[in-house]
């Protein structure tokens, strides 16, 4: 046929390819769309055709057209009601791509409703005032976010809420949490504290997402106290149920083994449901006549809270810090680890041996086993930091505490092979002062050392005793044998999950996270001439600015308008550092450099972005930038090629018609 059939015809062909939930029929339907609308013929479609096609589209794993459908709508002013849409933005957020194009459809629309510029008397209103952002949308757009870890923009979503007049639930808290987590604001962090303390209707496991985000955000801060405190607070709490459920069952009931077992939890039954089955198990797709009977789309609100939930539990999955016993927060063994290694790297071995002192003598039955400080010496032995064990076993003797004899051997056999006689002596005189008898594979070591000195007299003084002591004596490849199985014997557990964090995990610059609030906070009140201060001071101070930071400093100009010119130089800067440093660039900090770029027409620079984004396969919403071309450059190079020209210019109109060509426009 030349042309498009009539209206009936196109709807019902749409709705059945839809219905098919087949990605060839379905590419077929929304070519048929753009085909429609860059013909001008937009008429042609029903809106309730056109909001099915996107649902069927986002279920199929095909975000891209899906939010094109829905930008066209609301361009159309035929708004969809926010219970369709939130489903459609649902199964969006299922993948990393779909979560960001959820995000920015969110903001896009929300921006419309920004401090009750809606007047919602008006009776012509009132389909706009539906489509209105709720609870639930936010909710898996967030939830999405951070799965895929595109925090930045979750944070954009956050800072409008309060401007839409969203209402936030117990999973909103917790994600609002979690995104303050990752993006280190700790102060909005604790803010949230009084809202979980006083909500009524929070269950066990939020709860321990929330004090999990705590925690973690102290430790990524360097604020040790407050995450020492926290843990050690958490054991007292632990302890003092556990007394009193202790008392009760006495009390209440005979003494029986298995008497302090719980019954199942709302929580329990969640953690149950976390499983992983590779993926959100998609039912079948409502019937076109259902999908119109339900004028209220009801059914399409469950399934978004449906994904809601699931998005939700797989969240739950990356708490490692805190878990709940019997309702009662507790730390989990790998935030002792964390806690350990952050103390070591800052050198505070004092605080360290004092913290865990206290961690003993609370004598928590969940707490971290009774060696976790002979485990954390042996740590240090292990890696090497021999001074650090040494530090540490010094505190042990002060608080009046007595180190086995195995530790004082190690240490001693760990100096005696790095021929730190000095530390050697000292430590001899220690063990001999305290009245420890050393085993025979030390006196070994020992015996060694004093040879290869040429100290005979020394070497046959040892000898003498060890024969005193009635120890058997072990040749050279004996002790190396004994040496092997104790160190393997001791490095399970916690020892294990401690040398395994300091070898792989990165060491953290905490002065980053603080600067980046700071010029974050200038950037978000358009004080722009102090953030660029604030970022020159992080620098004299050795601080190594990181994506994060660059990504408030490029939003903050674009917000204030008219610095491309600032945003080039930042832009030089930044591939200047990539090329030197271990700095990466991330989807969020090169697409809100490209929005810049394209705003202010400097077409070279996007173009580098541009291939920078696809060189690393990271999502572009291309039909984003092709409106903001039409918008602000529908004009530009429209006309025939000029006869003289310079090269700059040249090269500017080239890179212009680049862009465009890539947008789609031609």
């Amino acid at each position: 046929m030349e042309g498009f059939p009539r209206k009936s015809v196109v709807n019902k062909l749409l709705v059945s390819y839809a219905e098919t939930s087949d990605s060839k029929l379905l590419e077929r339907a929304f070519g048929l769309v753009e085909r429609a609308f860059e013909e001008g013929k937009q008429t042609l479609f029903e809106k309730e055709t056109l909001m099915y096609l996107a649902l069927a589209l986002a279920r199929c794993s095909r975000p891209v057209p899906a939010s094109i459908i829905l930008r066209k709508l609301i361009r159309m002013e035929e708004y969809p009601p926010v219970t369709a849409w939130s489903a459609i933005l649902a199964y969006m957020s299922l993948s990393s791509s779909g979560a960001y194009l959820s995000a920015e459809l969110i903001l896009e629309t929300g921006y419309l409703f920004l401090d009750n510029r809606i007047d919602p008397r008006k009776k012509s209103n009132a389909p706009l005032i539906a489509m209105k952002p709720n609870t639930i949308a936010i909710g898996v757009a967030l939830a999405g976010c951070l799965m895929s870890g595109t925090t930045r923009i979750a944070e954009q979503l956050l800072d409008i809420m309060p401007r839409i007049g969203v209402k936030i639930d117990a999973n909103l808290l917790v994600l609002m949490a979690q995104i303050y987590e990752k993006n280190g604001r700790k102060e909005e962090l604790k803010k949230l504290k009084r809202h979980f303390d006083e909500a009524h209707n929070l269950n066990d496991v939020q709860l321990r997402q929330y004090y999990n985000c705590l925690l973690s955000c102290h430790l990524k801060f360097g604020d040790l106290d407050s995450a020492s405190q926290m843990v050690l607070e958490m054991l007292r709490k632990a302890k003092e149920a556990s007394n009193s459920l202790a008392a009760a069952t006495l009390k209440f009931e005979p003494a029986k083994e298995g008497n302090l077992s719980h019954s199942p939890k709302v929580s329990d039954a969640m953690e149950l449901g976390t499983e992983d089955k590779g993926g959100y198990q998609l039912g079948s797709l409502i019937s076109f006549d259902d999908f119109c009977r339900d004028r209220n789309f009801i059914s399409l609100e469950g399934e978004a809270k449906k994904i809601l939930m699931y998005l939700s539990m797989n969240l739950q999955k990356q708490v490692e810090l805190i878990m709940t016993e019997r309702g009662i927060l507790q730390a989990t063994e790998k935030a002792y680890v964390k806690l350990a290694k952050a103390f070591l790297e800052a050198g505070k071995t004092k605080e360290l041996a004092e913290f865990l002192i206290k961690v003993e003598k609370e004598d928590s039955p969940s707490s971290v086993e009774d060696s976790a400080l002979i485990d954390v010496i042996n740590s240090c032995i292990s890696l090497g930091l021999l001074d650090r064990a040494h530090d540490l076993l010094d505190e042990m003797r002060f608080a009046g505490i007595k180190a086995s004899t195995s530790v004082y051997s190690s240490l001693l056999k760990a100096y005696c092979k790095e021929k730190r006689m000095n530390e050697v002596t000292s430590l001899w005189r220690e063990v001999r002062r305290a009245g420890i008898q050393l085993e025979a594979s030390c006196y070994e070591a020992l015996i060694q050392s004093k040879v290869l000195q040429k100290d005979t007299q020394g070497a046959l003084h040892l000898f003498k005793e060890m024969k005193e002591a009635k120890l058997p004596r072990v040749g050279h490849r004996g002790f190396e044998v004994l040496a092997g199985s104790s160190a393997k014997s001791s490095e399970a557990g916690f020892m294990a999950k401690l040398l395994e964090e300091i070898k792989e995990g990165e060491v953290v610059d905490c002065g980053v996270h603080d600067w980046n609030n700071v010029i974050h906070f200038f950037c978000k009140k358009r004080l722009m001439q102090d953030a660029e201060k604030a970022l020159k001071k992080m620098r004299s101070l050795g601080h190594t600015p990181n994506a994060q930071t660059f990504h408030s400093m490029v939003t903050g100009y674009a917000a204030i308008g008219g610095k491309y010119i600032e945003v080039a130089e930042l832009w030089g800067e930044l591939k200047s550092l990539a090329a030197a440093t271990s700095m990466k660039f991330d989807q969020e900090l090169l697409d809100s450099l490209l929005y810049t770029f394209v705003r202010g027409g400097f077409f070279v620079r996007a173009n580098e972005v541009v291939e920078m984004m696809e060189k690393g396969k990271m999502f572009v919403d291309k039909y984003r930038y092709r409106t903001l071309f039409l918008k602000y450059h529908k004009t530009l190079y429209k006309g025939k090629t000029p006869k003289y020209q310079t090269e700059a210019q040249s090269k500017k109109r080239e890179a212009a018609l680049a862009f465009k060509k890539w947008v789609g426009l031609f």
